[in-house]
């Protein structure tokens, strides 16, 4: 039995809005990961199976070992093809946010979303949402949007709704965003959602053989310099960082996805409990990934120090400006938060 963690309520007006549209489109974050590639494409499909002119937008590339899943050559990159996407967000009746809760998530495309009367229903799993949806399923404790998204289909239309090609996105989501469920995934629910996903088809095997043994050859050489180079070690903080500037991302061809990941990899050294990796995939801006284990709150150091959030164990933000200033940020983290990462 799954706790019903969404109201009754809620679940009434969505399914409403659903039926009284015709033409939907779903977004997702920035740099959309499994989770917001997954979450989507799974709404994407039950809303098609409903009968739905369904569609995704997202505003830039996600990653190509995402680009097996169902349906996903139909997802529109907002910056890559801003006609089209320009055109799909106006012409919706309803526009699903999944996987951000702020407009701001979605960079330059926000803009454009803000400018839009079509009202707008967030799922999403991330807290503190701001203001402006019309309805929300906003649940911190969710280990993934992509569960929240098997929840709603599952109240609309039942386990019958889910098929195998919806499962497949919907594992994709809650497996990528949990570590392959290494963290944010110790409640019970999660494992009967997965038995249901296990029922409609999906080969969960076969699935994390396409996520993680899909990488160029460029990634594997990437994640070697990267482990013997660029990672240093705060033994008195227990902390680890990793650096990569533009130009040594430029020298190992670093594709869109291609560092997903690799802020993990310092949590498996003993007595490392937080982690931090700052990318240049920008010249002047850095991209900050921050990841802790216990009870670190990795998301207080995001919002204070990198202007991010996220959840405890899992966050990110962006820091404008060289290098050089994104590594003494991190070294201010570590003066004002070493008495929680040495207790």
């Amino acid at each position: 039995m799954i706790d019903h963690i969404i109201s009754a309520g809620t679940v009434e007006a969505i399914k409403k809005y659903i039926q009284d549209s015709e033409r939907v489109v779903i977004m997702a974050h920035r740099n959309p990961d499994g989770d917001a590639v997954g979450s989507t494409t799974a709404l994407m499909l039950f809303l098609k199976s409903l009968g739905k002119d369904a569609h995704v937008v997202i505003p830039n590339a996600f990653p190509d070992f995402l680009k097996w899943l169902p349906q996903a050559e139909e997802i529109v990159s907002y910056e890559d093809n801003k006609e089209q996407a320009q055109a799909l967000l106006g012409s919706a009746d309803i526009l699903f946010c999944l996987d951000f809760n702020a407009l701001s998530r979605l960079a330059e495309m926000g803009g454009y979303v803000a400018s839009l009367s079509a009202p707008r229903i967030l799922v999403d799993h991330h807290p503190f949402p701001e203001e402006g949806f019309v309805q929300s399923v906003s649940e911190p404790q969710a280990c993934s949007t992509a569960e929240l998204v098997f929840r709603l289909i599952y109240r609309i239309g039942g386990l019958q709704a889910i098929t195998r090609d919806m499962a497949e996105c919907i594992y994709t989501g809650m497996m990528t965003d949990t570590g392959c469920f290494a963290y944010a995934s110790n409640r019970k629910d999660i494992y009967i959602i997965i038995s249901h996903l296990i029922a409609a088809g999906i080969d969960k095997d076969i699935i994390y053989r396409k996520v993680f043994y899909n990488y160029t050859l460029n990634r594997l050489k990437l994640s070697g310099f990267v482990m013997y180079d660029k990672l240093k070690l705060y033994p008195n903080s227990n902390a680890a960082l990793i650096t990569l500037t533009y130009k040594e991302m430029r020298r190992f061809c670093a594709a869109k996805g291609d560092t997903e990941g690799l802020v993990n990899m310092p949590l498996q050294i003993k007595g490392v409990r937080f982690s931090c990796f700052l990318r240049e995939e920008v010249p002047g801006k850095i991209n900050v990934s921050l990841r802790s284990v216990d009870d670190f709150p990795c998301n207080k150091v995001a919002a204070e120090f990198f202007g991010g959030g996220g959840h405890l164990n899992a966050s990110g933000g962006e820091v404008y400006g060289t290098m050089e200033y994104a590594v003494e940020r991190f070294k201010a983290a570590l003066v004002k938060y070493k008495e929680l990462l040495t207790q």
